[in-house]
């Protein structure tokens, strides 16, 4: 039977604002120039699942505006499933990023129709989850609908993954039942408690993570590329040398690659080889999801 990536999350309709720097204190600045598209943590890694052709299914919120119309058929437009997606009275999630030429984003968001998932969205699933699915999460829908949707998936057999972001506080129990967890080095920070200022600190911390979740843990690096840590083995990936424009969405892009991985029975070090290469792709290119590659464009680079 075919696996599936199930992806319980978040979708923002995100203004992209290009431009050299951010203001300052009561400063104005003019972008160069705007973008409009469909983002948001869980339609991105939807999304670059399916574009490296896994089936997979979108669970979440939309708004009644014209935006969740937008962010609907944007991601269907990639071969999302939307038979999960809700429609809810009133907005729709929302982000607005600068996105800088050195690469770096900021952004402020939304929640919108995000913050209106509820575990009946997870019920839903009952009888469409089958052992060997990809459940995927992260942390712009409420918390306890994630916790909650992860001890849901893991009871029907699921390989759950977990992207802490944005970082918050969780139960130890709940992160136990996570098959792999995986967070950015700031975002590792707040969970170990501890600063990650450089590649040894990141291998020192990610194997105490990994021995006391007793599951498999990855903490992103950045530009410099990811550790890899399961059953004791600690692994630095390096990045790949590329020219970025921007760094929107290469962090989704990452944890869809690790999908297609898994999904295509890979150990998680070489899926995460391949997700390096899915994100070294997308940050060459503008914007998240139109930026995130197919398949094509990244299995060559992958032996």
């Amino acid at each position: 039977m075919e696996r599936k990536v199930v992806v319980i999350g978040s979708l923002n309709y995100d203004v992209c604002l290009k431009q050299e720097r951010i203001p300052q204190e009561g400063e104005t600045c003019f972008a160069d120039r705007v973008e409009y598209c469909s983002g948001g943590k869980g339609a991105n890694q939807a999304v670059q699942a399916a574009k490296l052709g896994v089936p997979t299914y979108m669970v979440g919120c939309i708004g009644s505006d014209s935006q969740g119309q937008f962010l609907k058929a944007n991601i269907e437009q990639y071969g999302v499933r939307t038979d999960y997606l809700r429609e809810v009275e009133g907005n729709s999630g929302m982000s607005v990023a600068h996105s800088l030429y050195d690469g770096g984003v900021r952004a402020s968001v939304v929640r919108g129709a995000n913050d209106r998932v509820r575990k009946e969205d997870v019920d839903a699933l009952e009888g469409f989850l089958k052992p060997g699915d990809i459940a995927v999460f992260q942390l712009e829908i409420p918390i306890p609908v994630v916790e909650y949707g992860i001890s849901f998936c893991k009871a029907h057999g699921c390989y759950v993954i977990l992207n802490g972001a944005p970082a918050a506080p969780l139960e130890e129990r709940v992160l136990k039942q996570v098959n792999l967890f995986i967070v950015n080095e700031v975002e590792a920070g707040f969970y170990c408690g501890h600063e990650i200022l450089s590649e040894e600190t990141a291998k020192e911390e990610i194997r105490k993570m990994a021995e006391n979740l007793g599951n498999v843990c990855i903490y992103t690096l950045g530009k410099a590329g990811s550790v890899v840590c399961e059953a004791g083995k600690c692994e630095f990936i390096p990045s790949k040398k590329v020219q970025a424009i921007e760094s929107t969405g290469a962090g989704d892009s990452f944890v869809g690659g690790l999908c297609y991985g898994i999904v295509h029975n890979m150990d998680i070090f070489e899926a995460a080889r391949f997700a390096t290469c899915c994100s070294a792709r997308t940050v060459c290119r503008i914007g998240g999801q139109p930026a995130m590659p197919v398949l094509g464009e990244v299995g060559t680079e992958v032996s």
